[in-house]
C-alpha cells in the first residue's frame, strides 16, 4: 500500500539506485569463476609441483631407500597419481560432476600432503638418519605403510584434480559464441592446499556447473559388446541405424558420422524391430547403440596410434625424476663457500627451459617471420611431435655420455661425490624441459582438438593416462635391465645405493634406442592420424 493522500497524483519514482532485477543480476561463469580456478590451481600446484621436484630426495635421504625400490616407489605412485586420472573423469562424468570432483580431489591432497608433512616432523615414522657411504638401515614395514598411505591419498587427490580443472575453467565460457572461444583457449606444501580450497570454495557461487551428462567409458564399453554380438551383419548402408533427435535441452552435441572403423557401425544397426520398445528406445543398451556412442569410440580409437607416440616421449622425462636426481646427489653441488645446490633443484631447469621456449618462440620466432616471410609461420602440430621425440632421443645420449664422465671421476678418485660438477646435468635436465615443450603440449591440444566437447574431461584423463603407462613401462624396463644384467654374475647396470657401482649410462643409451625407434615409428605411421594445422 501507498503510505499519503490518495487523492494526489504520486510523483515518479528514481529507481535508478534500486538493484537489478534477478533476471539482469551478474552471471555465473566467465572470468568472475575463472579467477577463482586459477588460484585453486595456482596453490594446488604449488604444493603437488613442489612434492614432485623433492620426492626421490626425500626417499633416499629422509627413508633410506635406495636402487630399484627407490624407482618404483616414485614411479609407480607417478603412475598411479596419473592412472587416476581416468577413474576421475569417469566419477565426474557419470556421478558428481566437475565442481565435486574437483572438490574431493583437493580435499584427498590435502589428507595426504598433512599425513606427508608428519612424516618429515616425527623421527618416529622414518628410519634412523644414514650417511653416504654407509650401508643404511631400511625403514620397517609399518613405517612403509604409513608413506604408502600418505602416498596413496596424495594419488587418489590428482586423480580428481587433473582431468576436471582444465573442463571445469572451460564450462565457464559459452563457446558456442566467437568470444567464448576465444577466451577459452612439508606444513607450507599443505598450507597451499588448505588456501586453494578455501578460495576453490569462496568462488562457488560464480561457477556454471553443468551437470553430469554420463560417462562415455560405460558407453565405449556398450558399444564394443553390441558390434561384437552383430558380427556376422555385413557392412553396409541398406541397414537401418538408431540415430535419435538430438536432445535441445542437452548440452552435448551431436557428431557428424564418419566412414572409418566400420565394424564398429555394427553396433547401432537395429537388427530386428523388436530391439526398440513402444517408445523408440532401445530394449537392451548392450545390444543396441546410438551412432553418436559409435561415433565417440571412434574419436578414441583414432587418437590411439599417436598416444603411443606420447608414452615414449614421456618415458624419458621419467627418468630425469629420478636418476637424473640421484646423479645429483654424487656430484659437486657446491656454489662458492656457503651454498651447496639442493638436488631437487635441477628439476626447475627443465620448467625454465620450457618457459625460455616459450618466450623465444611466441614473442621472437614468430614476429620475426611474420616480419620478414609477410606470413604466419608457426610450427605444425606434426612438426612439434617430432621436434619433442628428437629432443628426447638427445636428452637421454647426452645423460649417457655426463653420466660416463661423472662415473670415470669419481673411481679415479675413490670417492662416493663426483668432482664433476652438478651444472652439467643442465643440457639434459633442459632437454626434457624441451621434450615437453615441444611433444607434451602437442599431444595435449591434439586430444582436445580430436575429441569431441563432451568428452573434454576424458581427454585430459587420456593425456594423463599416457603419462601413467609411460612410468609403469620405465618400472618394467628398470627392473627387467636389473634382473637381466644381475644374471651375467656381474654388478648389475642398475640398483644398490652408489651409482658408482652401476652402468647407468648404458641404461640411457637403450632408452635413447628406444626414442629412435618411437621416432620411426611417429614417421611412417602415426604422423598420418595429425592433422596438418597450425599451433594455435
Amino acid at each position: 500500500m501507498e503510505i499519503g493522500d490518495d487523492s494526489s497524483p504520486s510523483p515518479p519514482r528514481d529507481e535508478s539506485h534500486l538493484s537489478p532485477p534477478e533476471s539482469q543480476s551478474k552471471k555465473p561463469g566467465g572470468w568472475r569463476a575463472i579467477k577463482y580456478i586459477l588460484a585453486n590451481e595456482s596453490f594446488e600446484k604449488l604444493a603437488s609441483m613442489s612434492l614432485i621436484a623433492n620426492i626421490t630426495v626425500y626417499l633416499r635421504t629422509k627413508y633410506n631407500l635406495e636402487g630399484i625400490l627407490l624407482v618404483n616407489v616414485v614411479q609407480i605412485w607417478s603412475g598411479t597419481s596419473n592412472i587416476s586420472s581416468i577413474a576421475g573423469a569417469i566419477v565426474s562424468d557419470a556421478c558428481l560432476g566437475r565442481f565435486l570432483t574437483l572438490l574431493v580431489g583437493t580435499i584427498f591432497s590435502l589428507l595426504g600432503m598433512a599425513a606427508m608433512t608428519l612424516t618429515a616432523g616425527l623421527p618416529e615414522l622414518r628410519p634412523p638418519a644414514c650417511q653416504e657411504e654407509a650401508t643404511c638401515i631400511q625403514p620397517q614395514k609399518w613405517q612403509l605403510s604409513f608413506l604408502f598411505i600418505s602416498l596413496g591419498l596424495i594419488a587418489m587427490g590428482a586423480g580428481g584434480i587433473r582431468p576436471c580443472n582444465i573442463a571445469f575453467g572451460a564450462d565457464q565460457f559459452d563457446t558456442n559464441t566467437e568470444k567464448g572461444r576465444a577466451t577459452s583457449r612439508a606444513s607450507s606444501t599443505g598450507a597451499c592446499l588448505a588456501i586453494s580450497i578455501a578460495i576453490f570454495l569462496i568462488g562457488h557461487h560464480t561457477y556454471i556447473c553443468k551437470k553430469p551428462q554420463g560417462t562415455v567409458f560405460v558407453d565405449m564399453a556398450k558399444v564394443i559388446t553390441a558390434a561384437f554380438r552383430k558380427r556376422e551383419i555385413k557392412s553396409g548402408y541398406e541397414h537401418s541405424f538408431y540415430d535419435p533427435a538430438e536432445d535441445l535441452e542437452s548440452e552435448v552435441r551431436k557428431l557428424i558420422k564418419i566412414k572409418r572403423f566400420k565394424c564398429l557401425d555394427k553396433a547401432a544397426v537395429i537388427a530386428d524391430p523388436s530391439e526398440l520398445n513402444e517408445e523408440g528406445v532401445p530394449v537392451n543398451t548392450w545390444r543396441l547403440c546410438s551412432v553418436q556412442q559409435v561415433e565417440n569410440l571412434k574419436c578414441l580409437v583414432a587418437i590411439m596410434p599417436v598416444w603411443i607416440t606420447g608414452v615414449g616421449c614421456f618415458i624419458v622425462m621419467d627418468q630425469q625424476s629420478t636418476f637424473g636426481v640421484l646423479q645429483a646427489l654424487q656430484m659437486d653441488r657446491s656454489v662458492g663457500k656457503h651454498f651447496v645446490i639442493p638436488p631437487g633443484w635441477m628439476g626447475i631447469s627443465s620448467m625454465i627451459a620450457l618457459s625460455i621456449w616459450i618466450f623465444l618462440y611466441e614473442q621472437l620466432y614468430i614476429r620475426t617471420a611474420k616480419k620478414l616471410l609477410k606470413r604466419d609461420s608457426r610450427l605444425t602440430m606434426h612438426q612439434r611431435i617430432i621436434i619433442g621425440i628428437i629432443m628426447s632421443i638427445l636428452c637421454m645420449i647426452v645423460a649417457g655420455i655426463v653420466e660416463q664422465r661423472r662415473r670415470a671421476l669419481a673411481i679415479r678418485e675413490k670417492s662416493f661425490r663426483s668432482p664433476l660438477h652438478v651444472l652439467v646435468l643442465l643440457p639434459q635436465f633442459a632437454l626434457s624441459g624441451l621434450t615437453e615443450a615441444f611433444a607434451a603440449v602437442a599431444l595435449m591440444e591434439f586430444f582436445t582438438i580430436q575429441l569431441p566437447e563432451s568428452m573434454r574431461s576424458v581427454a585430459g584423463a587420456i593425456f594423463f593416462l599416457s603419462l601413467s603407462i609411460a612410468s609403469y613401462l620405465s618400472t618394467l624396463i628398470v627392473n627387467t635391465m636389473h634382473s637381466i644384467t644381475k644374471e651375467e654374475g656381474e654388478t648389475p647396470w642398475l640398483g644398490g645405493h652408489d651409482l658408482n657401482n652401476n652402468k647407468l649410462d648404458n641404461f640411457y643409451f637403450i632408452v635413447a634406442a628406444i626414442g629412435f625407434v618411437n621416432l620411426i615409428y611417429f614417421m611412417f605411421f602415426a604422423r598420418k592420424y595429425v592433422p596438418f594445422t597450425k599451433d594455435v
